[in-house]
């Protein structure tokens, strides 16, 4: 769980665009290089260059900008995913592949000037010193205001965090009274299974977010109960996972892949192949599986979905995935920081590369990758550029190149392509209505189990004109113009207050039984 500012639950659009940004791309294994590894005998003097510029160059450089606008065009013109990390952005960027990291375990939302409490991770540092969901944070260690002043969600994120057994000092306004409560920082697990239940009788549904340190073992962890229920069938959600570590995603596919069988393997021109099998008896061999993807599936996800649709092993429904096979290797620098080279690409059992065309340049393969989801989003099928044909043993056609094609297409929703509806999520008028819903609910809410019992018992409330009546006047006219997708805006408001109670899972479950679409493909 991160301590950041969670908005735009509700847009996929705007969650895949930032998923581009940030996505895990492939392998990553700790190296060293130096800037001048990169340059042979006979290559263009590049430091000499750097030097150059930097000591004759007419104007004042700083900040070593010139070095790294230098480097990222170069990578961008191998490919679009190898990529130099600042030494400021390597902690971070690191953080992402981990299982833990190092705060006080809290969401939160800045609604206006005032920044609240989103959701508090039951057991961690900030629920054990008594913060609760909708206090506002005022002030940090006596001096530093919080509320009162526009924040940006990492300059927050900042200040909250710190070192495992440091104390951060909160003035807090909670039910009307300002208090002070101290919290000690530690280590807060963050875990890639959003959700592990049963979405129907006999069929048990996990979702990896990423594939990320211990995902496996989290993997298992969720998988485990589901087998002792006697399920018959599994659901995989990688909708939105954007990839991570092969070593992870090859471990799962060994749960449910019987056999010595090719999983997956690796090759470059400078690197070997690699073979990657099942090795042992796994826990799900026998039966049936359903991959759910979208376009910001991504790298490891790809390998875990081509590795189950080339053994007939599972039907993969939704949409084309990102197109992904390349795999990076992450070389530490001299200067702290890191750099992430693609170093080879991966092939699916069959000997698919799954990788979109990067020949138009990076610029060009972002705007196809916003593209297609647009163009899914109002129905369009079969946009991607289909590579090579394959069959499978049993017969089934599948393709390389552009991504893992589904077996069962289910289009996107329509909503993300309406200007109103953007307007209304840059303005956070949802989360801020379901916030300060929440906040008046939550004791009512303590008398359902779970998700699903929460949204059969409130799917009859009036959320659509309780959301009028809390918009200011320019958002109620946005409001009138999306009248056509009522149900859907009404589904996610109880989704996300499903999320304040009962966080991923609660948000999962409900989206789940919201959405018709995917639940009539389920065996």
């Amino acid at each position: 769980m991160q301590e950041n500012n969670k908005t735009n639950w509700a847009s996929p659009l705007k969650y895949a665009i930032i998923l581009l940004i940030g996505v895990l791309l492939g392998v990553f294994l700790k190296g060293n290089l130096s800037f001048k590894g990169l340059q042979s005998d006979n290559s263009v003097p590049v430091q000499e260059i750097i030097d150059l510029v930097k000591s004759k160059y007419v104007d004042k450089i700083i900040n070593d900008s010139a070095d790294i606008n230098f480097i990222n065009n170069y990578l961008s013109q191998l490919d679009p995913h190898s990529v130099y990390i600042p030494p400021s952005e390597l902690a971070e960027v690191n953080e992402q592949l981990a299982s833990n990291f190092k705060g006080i375990g809290v969401e939160f939302q800045q609604i206006r000037d005032s920044i609240f409490i989103a959701y508090v991770l039951k057991g961690g540092p900030a629920d054990k010193a008594g913060l609760k969901v909708g206090d506002i944070l005022l002030k940090a260690n006596d001096t530093l205001q919080l509320s009162g002043k526009k924040w940006e969600g990492e300059a927050i994120r900042s200040k909250l965090n710190g070192p495992a057994n440091s104390k951060l000092k909160l003035l807090v306004l909670s039910n009307k009274t300002n208090k002070v409560i101290t919290i000690e920082r530690d280590n807060v697990s963050s875990s890639s299974i959003d959700a592990a239940y049963q979405i129907k009788p006999g069929v048990g549904y996990i979702r990896i977010n990423k594939f990320a340190d211990r995902t496996y073992e989290a993997f298992m962890q969720a998988l485990e109960p589901l087998i002792k229920d006697s399920i018959k069938s599994l659901v995989l959600d990688l909708r939105g996972n954007g990839g991570g570590l092969l070593s992870e995603a090859v471990a799962i596919a060994d749960e449910l892949i019987p056999g010595n069988k090719l999983l997956v393997y690796t090759q470059g021109a400078h690197s070997p192949r690699t073979d990657y099998y099942s090795k042992r008896e796994g826990l799900f061999e026998k039966g049936s599986i359903t991959v759910w993807m979208d376009e910001s599936s991504a790298s490891a996800s790809e390998v875990l979905a081509g590795a189950l649709q080339d053994w007939d092993r599972a039907t993969v429904i939704g949409r084309p995935s990102f197109g992904k096979g390349l795999v990076q290797q992450q070389f530490n620098l001299s200067n702290g920081g890191a750099l992430r080279l693609t170093i080879s690409k991966y092939y699916t059992p069959l000997g698919r590369n799954i990788q979109r065309s990067f020949e138009k340049g990076k610029l060009a393969y972002e705007h196809d990758y916003v593209n297609r989801i647009e163009e899914h989003a109002a129905g369009k099928m079969d946009t991607v550029v289909k590579g090579k044909a394959y069959k499978t043993p049993n017969g089934k056609t599948v393709y390389g190149g552009g991504g893992i094609f589904p077996d069962q297409w289910v289009t996107g929703s329509d909503i993300i392509l309406d200007s109103a509806y953007s307007t209304l999520l840059d303005e956070n008028l949802m989360n801020d209505f379901v916030l300060q819903w929440y906040v008046k609910e939550q004791n009512n809410l303590k008398a359902f189990k779970n998700a699903t019992e929460f949204i059969k018992s409130y799917q009859k409330v009036d959320t659509w004109n309780a959301l009028f009546q809390f918009a200011s006047p320019s958002q109620k006219n946005n409001l009138k113009s999306l009248e056509k997708n009522k149900i859907y805006i009404q589904n996610r408001l109880l989704a996300l207050m499903a999320r304040m109670h009962w966080y991923k899972q609660g948000y999962y479950e409900a989206l789940n039984s919201l959405d018709g679409k995917y639940l009539t493909l389920l065996p």
